[in-house]
């Protein structure tokens, strides 16, 4: 870790000189690409690598694929390229494989062999004490029934605290938090960390900086964190497909509560951090939610041609077209990494990353009030109440 890199980026940043740096990367699949673009922006402004500066990454799935690459030393361009290339060779349907019918969607060979390229057989005590970066991700272990956040934080001599998977092999960890049930196998006892509550990392990070393993180092005064989303589709479901909806039920609400479960959790952990209860803690949201409102915010770029996207360009996009984004569609690469370029370019107008991106500046559409006034109304009449079906 370079101290010139940590000044330069307290400086470009806006951070308090002694405060420690935490990055926080949420899950998404194929979306990560969003990720990296604001990555590439932040080391464009500070003019330095994040692992030159940085005292702590924390990812989930595809965020822990990013965290554990700055880990690795590499530059946010670096992560670009082997993203990419990891994303085009691991999501390639298995002959016969459907999400639904017969799981796994696809094989994780090809992702197993380059993680194997990429890390080799290095542990995440390896990887943090030769980066200098502290180490935290999840994975849900079923046998235990407990989510696993596998660490590993530099420590004093004297510490006595060991972190219990610090010697599990990277390559091991990365593959456990990215084993999304019906997309990939399961990683023996181990699927996806964002399966349950855990998609967005940040708040178990900081339970374990500050109460746990690094709490002789973090506090929620001495401490700036970034966190990180990956452009997240924010589903308002029409009124009339709530009864009906459309396909089979069973398949809607599958996906709606894995969907769902995630995003309030992840929005919980956002509002706790952004209220006074963690006092002094400099928090730092970075997320856009896949709606025209808050599309056209953004700066308007141009979009190459893609399969069922006829927009040629971002404030073109439709709801409909943004809502067949999901997190293994390889062809929404190109998409995925325009609406980041998008969102760095706004940021760095707005606040330069050095503020929260929250008020006017927030890209995150919610319902107005004028909707809840109708709501609150109607909750109001008996008559209404009563001539809902029941069955």
């Amino acid at each position: 870790m370079s101290t010139e890199s940590k000044i330069k980026a307290r400086q470009a940043l806006n951070i308090a000189p002694d405060n420690k740096v935490i990055i926080s990367f949420d899950g998404g699949g194929i979306r990560g690409i969003f990720t990296i673009q604001l990555l590439k922006k932040i080391e464009e402004i500070v003019g330095a690598p994040i692992y030159e500066w940085v005292d702590m990454v924390a990812g989930t799935s595809t965020g822990a694929i990013i965290a554990s690459l700055i880990a690795n030393q590499k530059s946010a361009t670096e992560i670009e390229a082997l993203y990419e290339d990891l994303a085009t060779k691991i999501f390639k349907d298995r002959a016969f494989g459907n999400r639904y019918t017969n799981p796994p969607q696809f094989d994780k060979i090809n992702y197993r062999a380059i993680c194997k390229d990429i890390f080799g057989n290095k542990s995440l005590k390896n990887l943090g004490e030769s980066s200098g970066i502290d180490l935290f991700f999840t994975a849900k272990d079923m046998v235990a029934g407990e989510e696993t956040f596998f660490t590993f934080f530099n420590k004093n001599e004297s510490s006595k605290i060991v972190d219990t998977y610090q010697d599990a092999l990277m390559r091991a960890v990365v593959e456990a938090t990215m084993s999304a049930p019906t997309y990939f196998q399961p990683f023996e006892r181990f699927i996806d960390g964002g399966t349950t509550v855990y998609n967005n990392p940040v708040m178990a990070a900081l339970m374990e900086a500050f109460h746990y393993n690094g709490k002789d180092k973090y506090s929620s005064d001495n401490t700036t964190v970034f966190s990180f989303g990956t452009a997240s589709l924010f589903r308002f479901v029409p009124l009339e497909e709530i009864a009906e909806p459309k396909g089979l039920d069973v398949l809607f609400w599958l996906d709606y509560v894995m969907d769902e479960s995630s995003k309030d959790a992840s929005e919980m952990q956002v509002n706790f951090l952004r209220s006074t209860l963690m006092k002094g803690l400099d928090f730092r949201r970075f997320q856009l939610s896949l709606d025209r409102e808050s599309i056209k915010k953004l700066p308007n770029k141009s979009l190459r041609k893609l399969d069922n996207i006829d927009a040629n360009s971002l404030h073109q996009l439709s709801n409909k077209e943004l809502a067949k984004i999901n997190m293994a569609d390889v062809n929404m690469l190109p998409l995925m990494k325009v609406l980041g370029e998008a969102v760095a370019d706004f940021v760095q107008e707005k606040n330069g990353f050095q503020s929260d991106l929250k008020g006017e500046n927030k890209l995150v559409t919610g319902m107005d009030s004028d909707y809840r006034e109708k709501l609150k109304k109607h909750l109001q009449k008996a008559s209404w109440i009563d001539k809902l079906p029941t069955a």
